[in-house]
């Protein structure tokens, strides 16, 4: 697949774990990307993401913290088809689940060739900054998912092999360390078919979270 292809992370920094998205956009915006992929934090404005989403993209990768029954940290790569416009309760404006940003998308007449969500299990989303830990541990596994599905998509070829992307997750690790030494500031896939805690893949279908 070529064309354009948008990554968003949308999440709450101010609810613990609810920033998982954007922590996850945060060190994907610091790596090399192919040419043609736009890798953006939208935070708490999933109506602008929306909007953005109707000019049209063959790809949208959307990164979230969604619970789905799993343990924490357990990073799950969904595919997802666009409901009915129909079939659309009405939608608060400020809601950013997957399913809600996919239905309003759907209600305004947009559409995009192919969608995808990475989630994150969260353990903790009350008031409060900072990751769990077994979300922030998850955090390289979901970068190496986004990675591993832009590659195919722009035909970057096989994903990297066990002992690169056990290099990838050091470097994500030692980014992510470097940013929690530096003062706080705001907005700052493997389809496997295991999953533990820690962050390891889930592949799967379904709706979005």
């Amino acid at each position: 697949m070529t064309g354009r292809i948008l990554v968003a992370g949308v999440g709450n920094v101010f609810l613990r774990d609810d920033a998982f998205g954007v922590e996850v956009i945060r060190l994907l915006a610091e790596r090399p990307q192919p040419p043609g992929v736009q890798i953006r934090d939208y935070g708490i404005r999933g109506v602008h993401l929306v909007y953005e989403l109707l000019d049209g993209y063959d790809l949208f990768v959307l990164v979230d913290a969604a619970p789905r029954g799993e343990a924490p940290g357990t990073v799950s790569v969904l595919e997802v088809e666009l409901p009915s416009p129909e079939a659309q309760p009405i939608i608060d404006a400020h809601s950013l689940t997957p399913d809600a940003i996919f239905g309003l998308l759907s209600s305004l007449g947009g559409h995009s060739g192919r969608n995808l969500v990475v989630a994150c299990e969260p353990a903790e989303v009350d008031a409060g900054m900072g990751l769990s830990d077994p979300v922030r541990e998850a955090l390289p596994h979901a970068v190496r998912a986004v990675e591993e599905i832009l590659a195919h998509a722009t035909g970057g070829g096989a994903a990297a092999d066990a002992t690169g992307s056990q290099a990838d997750e050091q470097e994500c690790m030692a980014d992510l360390n470097r940013h929690l030494d530096e003062p706080s500031q705001e907005g700052g896939a493997q389809d496997a078919e295991q999953a533990d805690q820690g962050g390891s893949h889930r592949g799967g279908a379904g709706p979005g979270g």
